[in-house]
């Protein structure tokens, strides 16, 4: 019998990490997550993965870890002895960046740079490869000069954690080019689902939506409404992030539909499903707005196609629907329309609302 292949995951209690999680176990993986320790449980996007560690069939295994603790990574390193290890933790609210740039810089920029090296001297004293992927954002390019962005696009940090990024960007790279390390960056663009945390704005809205519905809100507050972002599915994009891995070469690419849409469109689409108008519901908060503004965001993934053979198999307006349709029954509204494979998101949902579904 094959040993099944060691992955392990920092994030892995956020959105990417959890469907990230799903796919590694579905392809047999032994997976190994990293966990801040709080003194409330913070694991409803997994938790239907997860199997007591004392049961044979058990695959995913947590430890108490941060990204800015570098002597427990290297000591989780040799313990799981992993073969590939997504970077996916971070202080990821852009806003929040700016009232926390210290604290985002750390986890985000130096975070990355601690596995890196730990990662340099365990293949050093043990001669085993592991694979690294580091997540990358759109938000690197910023202040947009070229339309559209591709990997050879400049960027443009607009933000403390757009900085982060772009920082543990380049030291993957170096990483790649001083130590040949298998070192890889994915540039991905916006990417939602209904796992999306509650406090970024297409969650924010399509939670709205049902709350309206639903009669438990009345009005929702938004900052700029003429943004444009590309926009995808986060299931589609963690299945890039493991082709990178399965590559025979490391590289950097950009994940990404190829289209740009607007907050005003994702509104339009979001409330056109439930025939309300936006217009009667929202209202602005400069309180949303950030200091530095990027106005536009669109990917070219073009390589990631060819070379790793991805599409994204979800589109804007079919995106949308998914996350409104899992927040209207969780809180309790009933559709016959609604996809059954959705229903894991669906009671993660629900449960970081407070809501039982039935």
């Amino acid at each position: 019998m094959t040993e099944a292949k060691r992955a392990l995951i920092t994030g892995i209690t956020g959105q990417d990490g959890s469907y990230l999680a799903e796919l590694l176990l579905n392809k047999g993986y032994e997976v190994h997550g990293v966990i801040r320790r709080t003194s409330t449980f913070n694991t409803d996007r997994i938790d239907h993965l997860y199997l007591d560690p004392h049961n044979p069939e058990a695959l995913l295994f947590l430890h108490y870890g941060d990204l800015t603790d570098g002597t427990t990574l290297r000591r989780i390193i040799e313990e799981v002895q992993p073969r590939e290890i997504y970077n996916l933790g971070a202080q990821s609210h852009v806003r929040v960046s700016f009232d926390s740039p210290e604290y985002t810089a750390d986890t985000v920029g130096m975070g990355a740079l601690r596995l890196l090296e730990a990662i340099r001297d365990y293949q050093k004293r043990t001669g085993a490869e592991v694979r690294f992927y580091q997540a990358g954002s759109s938000e690197m390019f910023g202040k947009v000069r070229v339309v559209p962005q591709n990997e050879t696009t400049p960027f443009y940090p607009r933000s403390p954690y757009a900085c982060a990024k772009v920082y543990a960007h380049w030291q993957t790279v170096n990483y790649r080019e001083s130590y040949n390390l298998f070192a890889c960056n994915g540039i991905l663009f916006n990417h939602e689902s209904p796992r999306r945390g509650e406090t970024f704005v297409t969650r924010k809205i399509t939670r709205a939506v049902a709350n309206i519905v639903a009669g438990k809100q009345k009005k929702l507050y938004l900052g700029n409404l003429d943004a444009k972002r590309d926009w995808g599915y986060a299931k589609d994009y963690v299945k890039a992030m493991w082709l990178m891995l399965q590559q025979d070469k490391p590289d950097d690419y950009v994940v990404a539909t190829g289209e740009t849409h607007s907050i005003r469109e994702f509104l339009d689409i979001s409330f056109g499903y439930v025939n309300l108008d936006w217009h009667d519901y929202v209202a602005f908060d400069p309180r949303y707005l950030r200091p530095t503004e990027v106005d536009l965001l669109i990917g070219e993934p073009s390589k990631a196609q060819k070379t790793l053979g991805w599409q994204p198999s979800v589109d804007f307006n079919g995106l949308v629907e998914l996350m409104v349709k899992a927040d209207l029954l969780s809180v309790g509204m009933k559709n016959s329309d609604i996809d059954p494979d959705l229903v894991k998101d669906k009671v993660i949902s629900s449960r970081n609302m407070g809501i039982r579904v039935d």
